[in-house]
């Protein structure tokens, strides 16, 4: 979209305004999806919810591609939103529920890894298609996007279903045979299967109608009087989702052309070119970070993440205010916004990018776990969509300098709330880290 925007003004004749409200919506209606999944997984299962959010990428890309008006733009957008929301929560949600937990955080940020690569190759696709005609560069930039759709609701069919819910359904011959292949032996699915049943509540006595209870009430122990390891565990996943929006990471991959434009670079050609220099280094480091993930452990990764975002933002809003106070743009400076643009945006891909996908599907509880996720990922949703649609309502008041320095100083305070708030949770299996919450002394009381 990122790239698109720059020709869909030009072809519809829209407003900044709606630009912001085009940019900005996907974000503030996947929040209806985030919301739904932790329902709809639970009652279709993690598998069958992926292939329905594929179906609404598919279905969105093609009203984006073929709109012949921006109300239809926007609907192809809402769509393609809502299904966004589904995708966020049940991806990482499955992966941490089939993996070991030897590898579970490289397995669970793979997700957030192939959000990059479709970056970037939206950003390529960007540059190549830029030299089509206007009304027809922005469809195939758009329409394109349903492509993939396809490929994910065929090959998620001849994935297996997820052990974890397939033992809430009372389907544990099936669950111990996912197990099976997801494990060194048969005696360790053996025991991942008894850790299942004692963590959910059930035994092998009990069919589908007592697992099915599982489900049940899970908002009134969320959110109504919660035990204290419920509501510590609810604050980490909600503060994480809320400082990785914040951190204002969506705004500078929607408008990082318009920032460049302002920084001087006029040509379109060179700001899709600048865009994929950008798109290539959140992709590095964010496979560099799922590599090192279960080997460094999640907290030392995040508060480097955060904290190199915290320099990078302000390096970026020192040049954008230099630039905008010189008449001449030196060519240093526009050089400065550039490095730290990619640098903000590497130092995400480290940190608050993977983590916050993994870090928030594994601390839940199994029986709570799809609709605690889908809670804390509407947050992130709620956030990253204010945050969208002001950008540049609000860079316009106090420039874009000053709007970098604000998401500087909030990536301070985040840098801060992981190193008190986040305990560790490398190597652990998904029954055991539910200890780290009931403790005092790995995370706030």
């Amino acid at each position: 979209m990122s790239g698109a925007v720059l020709f869909i003004r030009e072809s519809l004749m829209i407003t900044p305004i709606q630009i912001e409200i085009l940019v900005g919506s996907l974000n503030v209606v996947s929040l209806i999806g985030s919301l739904a999944c932790g329902w709809t997984s639970d009652w279709i299962g993690r598998r069958y919810t992926i292939v329905l959010a594929a179906s609404m990428f598919l279905i969105g890309g093609l009203l984006m591609g073929l709109a012949p008006s921006f109300t239809f733009l926007m609907a192809g957008r809402v769509v393609a939103g809502i299904g966004v929301g589904y995708a966020l929560m049940t991806a990482p949600v499955y992966a941490a529920e089939i993996s070991p937990a030897m590898t579970r955080g490289f397995m669970s940020s793979l997700p957030e890894v192939f959000i990059n690569v479709g970056i970037l190759l939206g950003y390529v696709s960007n540059y190549a298609l830029s030299g089509l005609p206007v009304d027809i560069s922005w469809r195939l930039m758009l329409g394109l996007a349903g492509m993939p759709a396809i490929a994910i609701g065929a090959g998620v069919m001849t994935m297996p279903e997820s052990p974890r819910w397939l033992v809430m359904e009372g389907r544990f011959e099936e669950a111990k045979r996912v197990l099976i292949k997801t494990s060194e032996d048969e005696a360790e699915a053996e025991l991942r299967l008894s850790q299942m049943k004692t963590n959910i509540g059930v035994d092998g006595s009990t069919g589908p109608a007592s697992a099915q209870r599982c489900g049940q009430n899970v908002w009134k122990e969320l959110l109504w009087r919660p035990v204290r390891p419920v509501r510590r565990i609810l604050i980490a996943a909600i503060g994480l989702n809320f400082f990785m929006q914040a951190s204002g990471n969506d705004a500078v991959v929607y408008f990082s052309p318009e920032v460049f434009q302002d920084a001087g670079i006029s040509n379109k050609q060179q700001l899709l070119g600048v865009t994929i220099i950008m798109g290539l280094a959140k992709t590095f480091f964010a496979f560099a970070s799922a590599l090192y993930l279960d080997h460094f452990g999640r907290r030392p990764l995040l508060m480097l993440g955060s904290a190199g975002m915290a320099v990078s933002l302000a390096g970026l809003g020192l040049g954008s205010k230099i630039i905008e106070r010189s008449r001449s743009k030196p060519a240093w400076a526009i050089a400065l916004c550039v490095v730290a643009v990619c640098a903000d945006v590497s130092f995400f891909s480290i940190g608050l990018g993977p983590i916050t996908w993994v870090y928030s599907s594994e601390i839940f509880p199994t029986r709570l776990r799809a609709q605690g996720t889908s809670l804390a990922i509407a947050v992130n949703r709620v956030v990253s969509g204010a945050v969208a649609m002001s950008f540049l309502s609000i860079s316009r008041a106090i420039t874009f300098g000053g709007m970098f320095f604000v998401f500087a100083g909030i990536m301070g305070l985040a840098t801060m709330f992981f190193y008190f708030f986040l305990p560790e949770t490398k190597g652990k299996s998904l029954e055991e880290i539910q200890v780290l919450f009931e403790n005092e002394d790995t995370a706030i009381s």
